[in-house]
């Protein structure tokens, strides 16, 4: 088995993509600002990132930001990963960066490049956003007694345990490059899943479509950040409200 370091090993995503490698039986490093004893803040690097990827075989790089730094982070790391000598980097991005102009989706997109352009083995794979990240919205978005959407976009929210699984696949393999995008079991409209948020929380609110302006929002509304044709989730946003009330 492989020596297999995992940035942003304690978030929502890495959590469990160390879970599964893990259980696959391969050592697992996991590299976050707080996390001992690879407590390391990527866009500063350092020796701690030079002792972090010493010795390993496979970085997946999950951790992220939309505060920003994550292409300084992404130097630091390949520099350190080059000098030693890992033979292969995983990113995890988002379905969509090549097409729609929200800054947090052209960070990404720079990222991806940098992979690409690193000189080491890599696999990158674009997922659709996670269910929680739809949650944590509407959360926001319910406090009042009217929900503002922006009108006539939809999304094709995905399990993270799913895109997990697909991660830490594709990290005890060989690199693949671009890989297939993997995007959620539907593509619904914001409406249908906040009101389908309400419905499990209880919340009694009105729901209203709000027409906005600019590039990324009509890049959104375009469908830019979607992958019909690649719908290869399971779980549903109803099972993972589901899940979510029975724990």
């Amino acid at each position: 088995m492989t020596t297999i370091l995992v940035t942003g090993g304690s978030g929502t995503l890495g959590r469990l993509v160390t879970e599964r490698l893990r259980a696959g039986g391969h050592e697992v490093r996991v590299l976050s600002r707080h996390t001992q004893p690879y407590a390391v803040d990527l866009r500063e690097g350092g020796a701690g990132l030079d002792a972090a990827v010493a010795g390993v075989d496979t970085i997946v790089h999950c951790a992220s930001t939309p505060r920003g730094g994550d292409e300084q982070a992404a130097a630091h790391l390949i520099a350190a990963a080059r000098r030693a000598g890992v033979g292969h980097l995983a990113y995890i991005s988002i379905v969509g960066v090549d097409r729609v102009p929200l800054g947090y989706y052209r960070t990404k997109l720079a990222v991806e490049k940098q992979v690409e352009e690193s000189g080491l083995g890599w696999t990158v794979l674009r997922t659709t956003q996670f269910h929680d990240l739809l949650v944590q919205v509407f959360q926001v978005l319910a406090k009042g007694p009217v929900v503002p959407l922006p009108a006539g976009v939809r999304d094709q929210p995905i399990e993270v345990a799913e895109v997990a699984e697909r991660l830490a696949e594709l990290a005890a393999g060989a690199p693949a490059g671009r890989v297939e995008d993997m995007g959620g079991p539907e593509v619904r409209s914001l409406e249908s899943l906040a009101r389908a948020y309400l419905r499990a929380t209880g919340r009694k609110r009105a729901v209203m479509n709000v027409p906005l302006a600019g590039k990324a929002y009509r890049g959104f509304r375009a469908g830019g950040h979607l992958t019909p044709e690649r719908a290869v989730g399971k779980g549903t946003f109803e099972d993972y409200l589901a899940a979510k009330r029975q724990a």
